[in-house]
């Protein structure tokens, strides 16, 4: 195994995943679908819901670290 053949071996991944994102990019733009569809507006019920999952875990967290 010499120099060569490893840096032959790491250009062709990073190449590979360079030309993946690109085409993956490609088809982003070209697709129907606006950019922000990923972006959604969450009810008072799925905020309130996440609220109570923050203070839970908070609360543990700090049960944990005061018994340490």
């Amino acid at each position: 195994m010499n120099a060569n053949w490893l840096i032959n071996m790491v250009l062709r991944r990073v190449i590979g995943r360079l030309v993946n994102r690109g085409v993956d990019a490609g088809f982003r733009a070209m697709s129907d679908k606006p950019q922000s569809a990923g972006k959604r507006v969450e009810t008072d019920e799925e905020r309130a819901e996440r609220e109570r999952i923050r203070a839970m875990r908070q609360a543990r967290r700090a049960k944990r670290n005061s018994n340490s």
